[in-house]
């Protein structure tokens, strides 16, 4: 490993439970085959562990963190290490007290998801009638004087919606607007055929949120996360594999990504046996697709490997079905053809979406 290698993020999954059943879920579609947790002792000791690494921030995800009784807990450890600490939530099981309790813990700031701005199609995704559960409270994390970043995953139901989400972050006093488009792993990608946009749908999506980022610069942050699908061009996935996030999951497992844990033939280590530094510099599953050796053409000979790293390891393993090979959403790569697949079956009907649930 380089020096140049340092974490600055840890994606802590507290727990793979959660009460909305979202069609693109990022967690495992097998989740409920993960019944272990972490205690609270074992995350005190890694958020140490992180910040001794070089991480500054951590963001508390899941499944849903407010399900975990410690959270406040959590918070407290995370911030005694100088970590800034987002809590990434749905919103649905926080009660105003609690809110208070977990600033005063010193949580720094909040990401609250919705599906839509449209309250029935929003709670048709969600599974659950959440949509007006969730406006109030980001109305108590504004009135707590807390950073509100609003989550909007776009896909074909809801793209055409940009310039109503963007109003409706306004309206919730929204700091940081993600309009984040599905990416096709986990429950996405069985479900891809129902959420891919059309490039049309995309192209008007993009024009709408440009336009909104440059009349609301300085007073909301828009970000734009484009699907790999419609790229020529494949994404650094978290920044490239293993160069700058750690990812631990519910039961322990040190990743570069979400999903990595879904590769075959990887090892990676837990850190109920591992330091978070050992893991990190040493695991086989971290170094198998650091640097350039493990690269084949075209990516090898590549002038964009340096700044794509050649691409999403996992999007590769689930379309090509070789960790190794090039980045289906590159237009050089050999499995190209099952992202173009992919985008014609985007102008066809949509199939109806399959929810995530407790088994595969």
């Amino acid at each position: 490993m380089t020096a140049e290698l340092r974490p600055y993020t840890l994606v802590a999954e507290l727990t793979y439970r959660c009460p909305l059943r979202c069609a693109y879920c990022s967690n495992p579609v097998d989740w409920a085959r993960h019944p272990a947790h972490l205690d609270t002792a074992t995350w005190l000791r890694v958020f140490a562990e992180a910040e001794a690494l070089g991480v500054v921030q951590v963001h508390l995800t899941g499944g849903e963190p407010l399900l975990r009784p410690d959270l406040e807990t959590l918070v407290a450890g995370a911030r005694d290490r100088d970590l800034y600490v987002q809590l990434v939530t749905s919103g649905v099981p926080l009660a105003r007290p609690r809110l208070v309790a977990l600033r005063a813990a010193g949580l720094d700031a909040v990401q609250l998801s919705f599906q839509d701005v449209r309250p029935g199609p929003a709670d048709q995704l969600a599974g659950l009638r959440a949509h007006a559960r969730k406006r109030t409270v980001a109305a108590w994390v504004k009135e707590l004087g807390l950073p509100l970043t609003v989550n909007v995953v776009l896909h074909r139901g809801n793209i055409d919606t940009v310039g109503d989400v963007v109003a409706f972050a306004e309206t919730l006093g929204a700091d940081r607007l993600e309009l984040a488009n599905a990416q096709y792993l986990g429950w996405a990608l069985p479900n891809r055929d129902a959420l891919l946009p059309t490039r049309e749908q995309l192209d008007a999506a993009r024009a709408v949120a440009l336009a909104a980022r440059e009349r609301l610069r300085g007073t909301m942050e828009i970000v734009l996360v484009v699907p790999d699908y419609w790229t020529d061009l494949p994404k650094p996935c978290m920044g490239g594999w293993g160069r700058r996030t750690i990812v631990v999951t519910p039961d322990g497992l040190a990743l570069p990504c979400h999903a990595a844990h879904t590769l075959p033939g990887l090892r990676f280590g837990r850190v109920t046996e591992h330091r978070l530094a050992e893991l990190w510099t040493d695991s086989p599953g971290f170094n198998a697709f650091r640097g350039e050796a493990w690269m084949a053409e075209p990516c090898r000979s590549c002038v964009h490997r340096t700044r794509d790293f050649g691409g999403c390891r996992c999007q590769a393993y689930h379309l090509a079905g070789d960790a190794a090979a090039t980045d289906p959403a590159c237009a050089l790569a050999p499995a190209h053809g099952a992202v173009v697949a992919a985008r014609a079956a985007s102008g066809r009907p949509a199939p109806a979406w399959r929810h995530r649930e407790a088994r595969p």
